[in-house]
């Protein structure tokens, strides 16, 4: 039976100094896992502009299911100004109010969360009233939920992130996330695996994988630490990287893929849209295993 995960969250456009491409983490997370074969859908709004209609055809143009994205007639599409600096790391200025903040949760798509395998779900969704309660109506629904922290200021709370990371069964951080909010919550740790397991017990979440950048990553699985140094790749920009990186994750462990196979695997096609230009790339499995173990090929 095929696999079915559901997104919850943002779709936008991203303006670059020289272009506009379409992204919001959700929507990146749902391209990638639904090119890998997973049955995705997202759960979102646009606006009722060209914009919109743009992320609506490309969705559909990536297989995935756009039956639970609204149209708002007075709030437009999301745009968010991304800047990159020397190293091509981004910085986000994020449009408030867009469209996507302001999802209603309808029978149609809680049928879909209940029915589907896994249900992500971020943090910035949470900064207007409609956007949060529309998320916590739907949790409640949810499989297996997986919460992909993505922390822009000043759209998050202390409350928030730990009521959401208390409903996780999986929860996704980079290095710095991971620090700043074990911080907020009272940890007395300094090493990132100190602060793995110190959320872990606080939130009761057996599963928590954090990205380092350039340096890997680390997860939590089945009791054990698993550790990927990362990929050599000289970097476009990062701009969805970490988004790859989770729905590559996701969708191997889905499968049943050993835990620290699919963690090579998600650092891999992670470095690999950083070294791309875009959220999106187009990956075929082929390149990927040779960028992995190029002796082989």
């Amino acid at each position: 039976m095929k696999i079915k995960a559901v997104c919850f969250g943002e779709v936008l456009w991203d303006v670059f100094p020289d272009n506009a491409r379409i992204g919001g983490a959700p929507l990146n997370v749902a391209s990638r896992l639904s090119a890998t074969g997973i049955q995705t859908e997202l759960i979102s709004k646009v606006g009722s502009d060209q914009k919109g209609k743009e992320i609506l055809d490309y969705l559909k143009s990536n297989n995935v299911g756009t039956e639970n994205i609204g149209t708002d007639s007075i709030y437009p599409t999301g745009m968010v100004n991304v800047s990159l600096n020397a190293s091509g790391a981004a910085t986000y200025e994020i449009a408030y109010p867009a469209a996507w903040d302001k999802i209603v949760v309808s029978k149609y798509s809680l049928d879909a969360v209940k029915k589907a395998d896994v249900f992500i779900f971020g943090s910035l969704v949470c900064r207007d009233e409609a956007g949060q309660k529309a998320l916590f109506e739907l949790l409640p629904e949810a499989k297996y939920r997986i919460f992909d922290i993505n922390l822009r200021p000043p759209f998050y709370e202390k409350e928030v992130l730990v009521k959401l990371m208390d409903q996780a069964d999986f929860i996704k951080f980079n290095d710095e996330e991971l620090f700043e909010i074990s911080a907020m919550m009272g940890s007395p740790y300094n090493s990132l695996e100190q602060n793995i397991l110190f959320i872990s017990e606080q939130t009761n979440t057996q599963s928590i994988c954090v990205t380092k950048g350039r340096h890997g990553a680390v997860l939590l699985k089945e009791g054990n630490l698993f550790y990927n140094s990362g990929y050599q790749i000289r970097v476009k920009d990062t701009v969805g990287a970490g988004d790859s990186f989770l729905a590559s994750l996701v969708a191997k462990l889905l499968t049943k893929e050993k835990p620290q196979a699919a963690l090579d695997y998600a650092c891999a096609v992670g470095a690999m849209v950083a070294g791309s230009e875009g959220a999106n790339p187009k990956l075929e499995t082929e390149k990927i295993k040779k960028f992995m173990f190029p002796l082989k090929f």
